[in-house]
């Protein structure tokens, strides 16, 4: 047995290779390589127990804190620690250092009303008393401070705001950085803090609901309270106030006929105003005077007056009714209709979206809101309708490039990356935007740039005469401008009519997202297709019949009687499907409610024109989309005509309810109790619950009348 293992062994001896000592050495070299490349990292040295200078120190820390086990000898150590650290460091040492000196006299700085000197005085002195230093050091280094526009200075949480002072006035003189500082009286008291905190609190909600109906921009006065001057190295800047601007004028006059008797006007679709008003007393107050513009509050409600069956794109209706608030008196009430083409017919429509991304628009209610709008109105475009996305803040920038609207994830990416910040530069985005929107536009094409902002343009061009000639020159390359406003507290009213006005455009607010749906899905087609430009109307009352009349709203849009025939002179547009109000109130000749009596040196006059029942004569003229002539429709105002119809009445009940907010000087006794009353018996058919909404609305301001 043993042999047979031998002989295996020595089998398997011979089939085993010898070793080969070099290639040995070489497979143990590779070997110790590896070894020492995988230990620790390659790309840096590899650890050892060596330690740095502090780590030593608290390793011997610790093995001291171990040795010593008796609770007297942490003790002392502890101290002795704690006693270091209050010498040695700097927030150690200000705890040995009293908060103030009680026995010596605090010195607190006045500034007198021409913020020109300070007044140093001891605390608990009596005011006025002490001696006056010069404020040169004061002003002089708040000079300092850059020279920063409204809007900017609202994007840095600035304001312009005077302070006020303790009695209630303002802090005159010196700069705008002078304004900025809160005045002393008398020392801090318990009682005062309380106080002043007061104070603050109604002034900041003084910016939401301004309490002095009628005048824009009002901010209530706080109760008066002693303001702490704030320590000379802290500059305390007081709230912004209310910046809006309202573009009006004050209510038309009663004309008498035999001197004046031709009324003229431009046609007006803008809504705005109805929804500021709405905005207003939602947030529980009455609407500023100016934000009220009669006709807008009329025009915001669609009406289904009888459409144009002939040759014209639109048709006029005249009815004639008695007057709610005026015995005596009648209305003269004229509807317009537009015609309204096939969905499918409409030409392909070029949209420039004109975002205002400054700092002031991050409010909840103006960037986030307009996102949500846009993507509203990105659903109602066809898929070869195309879209840009034009940015302004400081600079501006096309951030999306014409873009098929069947992208709608590449448009909506776009839309989500806008972030707000920065100053307001509105001329070069105006620049910008028109510029693309040239590049876009085609033959056959309806080119449209849609400008969002709160308004308020303060870098660059920002006066609004300014703006306004620059729109007038860009509008004849056939771009139409129509303007969205978003938020309250800075809206630029003004500046948004003159851009619409003189944009062959419209002016729309945008406080809510139905309201977002209402103007750019339900609305889109009469808001970007027109259907005629430079619309006029022209009025001519019958002396031999009517004493006096006036025209109720347009005081914005009242032209002079030769502009009428004048096709060079700018006037409203009326898009596919709008309606449009006008309404005028009359005094027959020998009414009781006429207001201007006989004047004692006139001649009488007996040439009047012998009565031949008209009242009136009513023209308007037009011209058609890309023509420079107008065309004329004309017809006689003549008694009994029309019919008092639900729409009829409703939007006179709506003329009633501006005229109230904006003081009713003509509207008697009428008030209202009536103007609910009539409102709410003329809704008639009101699909999407706006005619509802707007007797809500008259509720709550009667309630905040009170």
């Amino acid at each position: 047995m043993a042999d047979e293992f031998d002989d295996l062994k020595a089998a398997m001896d011979v089939a085993t290779p010898s070793a080969d000592p070099l290639k040995k050495r070489g497979n143990i070299a590779l070997a110790e390589e590896n070894f020492a490349r995988l230990q620790g990292s390659e790309r840096a040295a590899r650890q050892t127990l060596q330690k740095g200078r502090m780590s030593r120190l608290l390793d011997g820390g610790m093995t001291m804190f171990h040795a010593m086990t008796t609770k007297g000898g942490l003790v002392a150590t502890t101290a002795l620690v704690a006693v270091g650290a209050i010498l040695v460091t700097p927030e150690g040492r200000s705890l040995l250092t009293p908060p103030g000196d009680f026995g010596k006299p605090e010195t607190v700085v006045v500034l007198d009303e021409a913020a020109q000197s300070r007044q140093e005085r001891q605390s608990g002195d009596a005011p006025g008393t002490g001696s006056v230093v010069a404020t040169d050091d004061v002003s002089g280094a708040r000079s300092q401070e850059p020279d920063l526009s409204r809007r900017e200075r609202s994007d840095l949480g600035l304001s312009d705001a005077p302070s006020p002072s303790t009695d209630g006035r303002a802090i005159g003189g010196g700069s705008d950085a002078d304004r900025g500082l809160l005045m002393a009286e008398e020392p801090m008291m318990e009682a005062e803090i309380a106080e002043d905190s007061f104070a603050l609190d109604q002034s900041a909600t003084s910016q939401l609901a301004p309490t002095e109906p009628g005048i824009a921009g009002n901010i209530a006065a706080a109760p008066t309270a002693k303001r702490v001057a704030p320590p000379s190295d802290m500059i305390v800047i007081a709230p912004e106030s209310d910046t809006e601007a309202y573009a009006n004028a004050p209510d038309n006059t009663l004309k008498v006929t035999t001197e004046d008797p031709v009324s003229t006007f431009s046609i007006d679709v803008d809504t705005a105003s109805y929804a500021v008003v709405r905005s207003s007393l939602t947030n529980g107050f009455l609407p500023p005077k100016d934000a009220v513009r009669v006709e807008e509050m009329v025009n915001y409600f669609p009406y289904a007056y009888p459409a144009p069956d002939g040759e014209h794109p639109f048709r006029p209706t005249i009815t004639l009714m008695d007057t709610p608030w005026n015995a005596g008196t009648n209305l003269v009430h004229i509807g317009i209709q537009g015609t309204l083409p096939a969905i499918e017919d409409r030409p392909p429509l070029n949209l420039v979206f004109l975002i205002d991304t400054s700092g002031s628009m991050q409010d909840a209610n103006k960037l986030p809101l307009l996102k949500q709008s846009f993507r509203l109105m990105l659903s109602e475009l066809r898929p070869d309708d195309e879209v840009s996305i034009v940015t302004y803040a400081g600079n501006a920038g096309q951030v999306l490039e014409p873009t098929r609207a069947a992208e709608r994830q590449t448009i909506l990416a776009a839309l989500d990356r806008l972030e707000a910040g920065g100053s307001t530069a509105g001329q070069a985005g105006l620049q910008q935007a028109y510029q693309v929107a040239e590049g876009m536009a085609g033959d056959g094409e309806v080119t449209r740039v849609i400008l969002a902002t709160d308004g308020d343009f303060n870098v660059g061009l920002s006066d609004p005469e300014a703006l306004k000639d620059f729109i007038a020159a860009k509008r004849e390359s056939g771009t139409y401008l129509s303007v969205l406003g978003f938020g309250r507290g800075n809206l630029d009213d003004a500046t948004m009519q003159a851009l619409a006005q003189n944009g062959n455009g419209t002016a729309a607010y945008i406080d809510t997202l139905n309201e977002a749906r209402k103007v750019l899905v339900d609305q889109l087609t009469g808001a970007l297709f027109p259907i005629a430009n430079d619309v006029k109307i022209q009025v001519e009352f019958n002396p031999a019949e009517i004493a006096e009349y006036r025209l109720i709203g347009y005081e914005t849009r009242v032209l002079n009687r030769e502009d009428f025939a004048n096709d060079r002179v700018d006037a409203g547009d009326i898009g596919a499907g709008h309606t449009v109000t006008a309404i005028y109130e009359i005094t027959p000749v020998g009414s009781d409610a006429i207001r201007n009596g006989p004047l004692r040196y006139a001649q009488a006059r007996d040439d009047r024109p012998a009565g031949t029942g008209e009242l009136g004569y009513f023209k308007l003229r037009y011209k058609e989309p890309g023509q420079s002539s107008s065309i004329l429709i004309e017809e006689p105002i003549v008694p009994d005509m029309g019919a008092a119809t639900d729409d009829v009445r409703f939007s006179v009940a709506m003329a009633g309810f501006g005229q109230l907010l904006r003081g009713g000087a003509y509207l008697g006794g009428w008030g209202w109790d009536e103007a609910i009353a009539m409102a709410t018996g003329a809704r008639g058919e009101d699909a999407f619950g706006y005619r509802a909404e707007a007797v809500n609305l008259m509720r709550l301001a009667e309630a905040l009348d009170r």
